[in-house]
């Protein structure tokens, strides 16, 4: 497989979560889960761009690289567009780039790989991870304020019956891989080019709350026991 680097995004803050990227899940930290992953997959190198300042004492593989992220860029409001590009511009990354965000530790390696191979054969400016998604949000609107309703979709799909509105899906966060040149110019992840692997509900949480924490180390603790996840 060519050559592919890894993105993950660490932030020290977490409102739902206190120091969730760094707490202890299924025996090791939660970070630690997306940069195994990479580097089980292939990743020639991973790219930790943070603002937790005790990870730059952890010893660790020698293809991670860690990138101190500017304080302007570690606000819960600040979009993972800009959090990116600072990672492409400092780590000198070029080629395939994958995000892996931490709080999406059910990811496996072969996820990852159906999404470089997407990227690599498609006609895809970005491939991401999506998975089932409830159909009847086709039947979603606005209610404006003159009391219009007004469809997000097909207005005709808020008079179907639920089996007649087909299979539909949602990205979960787990998984965007691009070409870092493209991302770099495009200046983000809007796309008419966008590409997409299906993962199951079961590799699909995406942590916020201790709930999701303890969903997660459930399913990781039945996949150390052999089980099928």
């Amino acid at each position: 497989m060519k050559k592919w680097s890894a993105i993950v995004p660490l932030r020290a803050g977490s409102k739902g979560l206190p120091k969730k990227n760094i707490r202890m899940l299924a025996g090791k930290p939660l970070y630690m889960h997306a940069v195994d992953v990479a580097l089980e997959a292939g990743a020639s190198r991973i790219i930790i761009t943070t603002d937790i300042e005790e990870l730059f004492t952890v010893e660790l593989d020698s293809r991670v690289v860690l990138i101190k992220r500017p304080s302007e860029l570690c606000d819960d409001a600040v979009p993972m567009a800009p959090v990116v590009l600072h990672a492409i511009e400092h780590a000198v990354i070029s080629g395939p780039v994958v995000l892996l965000q931490a709080t999406s530790p059910l990811r496996q390696a072969c996820d990852l790989h159906s999404a470089l191979d997407a990227l690599s054969c498609g006609p895809f400016d970005l491939v991401m991870s999506v998975t089932d998604a409830e159909p009847s949000v086709l039947k979603w609107g606005k209610v404006l304020a003159d009391g219009t309703y007004a469809p997000i979709s097909n207005p005709e799909f808020c008079f179907s019956n639920r089996q007649s509105l087909g299979l539909l899906y949602k990205p979960n966060g787990a998984i965007y891989a691009m070409h870092a040149e493209w991302f770099y110019e495009n200046k983000g992840f809007v796309t008419e080019k966008m590409g997409a692997i299906i993962m199951p509900a079961s590799r699909s949480v995406d942590i916020d709350g201790l709930a999701d924490f303890q969903l997660c180390e459930k399913y990781l603790n039945l996949k150390m026991d052999g089980d099928s996840v």
